[in-house]
């Protein structure tokens, strides 16, 4: 399979080129010096989707690009930056499609469960309402809708992701080091529901949703037991045999990050429905087993 793939050096395509060597895989990047020394020597890099006339040569496209969502305070200059660098990417691709005398078969886009914003316990599949009442709602409403003007030309899966739980970074890493000094505990309440998915069921769904033609529109990638924020930092503390003592009070967490805090304190209660009704099978259902899996084999490369 030929693949474009756009954010192909952020963590998600990584951990997907390194696992599906077979594919035949260009990605889009902003700096190819960088990308070369992080990607396989078979991988094709371009520096702008302007290289390209149509897309006739792909036949699969993975878009994953975007400005990260939480490393920055979000003033309405780094919001803007972190629409744009989706919704600009992402028209261009839907526009390529639409030239093309013979466009890829599917196209993966990029988007997040914050589309579904606070609910509390609600449980939420993909056929769950959705409408703007914050930033991250309405910017991955618009995602969402751009990736779906690609329909006339091509199967669209819009990927739902929850929180990617991987050593190799991401949340779970920024998570280690306080955890591991005993500053680690419940975020507010602890109460709101953290949709998770281990980094292998993440890229092995992908691979999932290239190849199962009768998967498209919104598809929650999360496993099906979410948990809540206090019995995450419980569980992640005892993997690590440590104690969750220190909490990090609603307001406190608000001055500290401002408007971005509501990704750590809304409540997304997640159910990937449309993976499982067409029969994909997690291979890591559950938190406690994720993360000794995946701390254990932390450790492990340590070792050698």
């Amino acid at each position: 399979m030929n693949i474009l793939i756009t954010g192909g050096t952020g963590l998600i395509g990584l951990l997907f080129i390194d696992k599906f060597r077979d594919y035949k895989c260009t990605v889009l990047t902003r700096f190819p010096g960088k990308a070369k020394s992080q990607l396989p020597e078979s991988v094709e890099l371009i520096s702008s989707l302007d290289e390209l006339h149509d897309l006739n040569a792909f036949d699969s496209v993975i878009n994953l690009a975007g400005e990260p969502i939480i490393d920055k305070r979000w003033s309405e200059k780094q919001k803007d930056i972190i629409s744009q660098s989706r919704w600009q990417t992402t028209q261009r691709l839907v526009d390529l499609f639409a030239r093309s005398k013979k466009p890829p078969k599917v196209f993966l886009s990029g988007s997040a469960i914050g589309v579904y914003g606070h609910r509390g316990d609600e449980i939420l599949t993909e056929t769950s309402t959705v409408k703007k009442n914050n930033f991250p709602t309405t910017l991955c409403m618009h995602w969402e809708e751009l990736a779906k003007q690609a329909e006339p030309h091509t199967r669209v899966v819009i990927m739902r992701t929850g929180i990617v739980l991987a050593p190799q970074g991401g949340a779970l890493r920024k998570m280690l080091l306080p955890f591991k000094c005993y500053l680690g505990g419940k975020i507010g309440t602890g109460q709101q529901f953290m949709s998770w998915i281990h980094y292998q069921d993440y890229v092995n769904a992908m691979n999932y949703l290239l190849t199962t033609d009768g998967l498209s529109g919104a598809v929650n990638l999360a496993a099906p037991e979410p948990a809540i924020n206090k019995e995450f930092t419980q569980v992640l503390a005892k993997t690590l045999h440590r104690i969750a003592i220190v909490p990090v009070p609603k307001k406190v967490l608000e001055r500290l990050l401002g408007e971005s805090s509501c990704l750590l304190l809304d409540s997304q209660r997640v159910f990937p429905k449309a993976l499982l009704d067409s029969g994909f099978k997690f291979c890591f259902p559950n938190l406690k087993v994720a993360l000794q899996e995946m701390l254990a084999s932390t450790s492990q490369d340590r070792m050698n």
